[in-house]
């Protein structure tokens, strides 16, 4: 059974709301410090891409192969980086609190959809 354009749409909408909210957490304090996190969103993919043939099922395989768990390193990196940006950016006073606030929906929102995108694939292959 393949991706219904329900589910799909889904993911679409979780997605382009996380987006949106990290551009409001931008917009709406005129300060575009905050899309330093959004690089993030590009590098968590990446080890998957690169390593797993694009497929998450290595991060929750036992394999211990040099490039699967360089991709596991990776991609943990790149999501506590995720978190730790708006962190470091409101103790320098470079962002406010809301704006972190924002920040962290966003990530939320972000990480709930890879979690379902990653489910919706498994049920997929069965």
């Amino acid at each position: 059974m393949a991706m219904t354009i329900e589910v799909l749409a889904g993911l679409a909408f979780m997605f382009s709301a996380s987006i949106l909210l990290q551009i409001l957490a931008c917009a709406l304090y005129n300060n575009w410090w905050p899309m330093l996190s959004a690089l993030m969103y590009v590098l968590v993919p990446m080890p998957c891409l690169f390593f797993g043939g694009g497929s998450t099922q290595f991060l929750l395989s036992r394999e211990s192969d040099g490039w699967v768990n360089a991709a596991k390193f990776l991609t943990g990196a790149s999501t506590v980086g995720s978190i730790a940006i708006p962190i470091i950016l409101r103790h320098a006073h470079l962002i406010e609190t809301s704006a972190m606030w924002i920040e962290f929906f966003s990530f939320l929102i972000f990480v709930c959809t890879v979690l379902c995108f990653h489910r919706a694939s498994l049920e997929d292959e069965w």
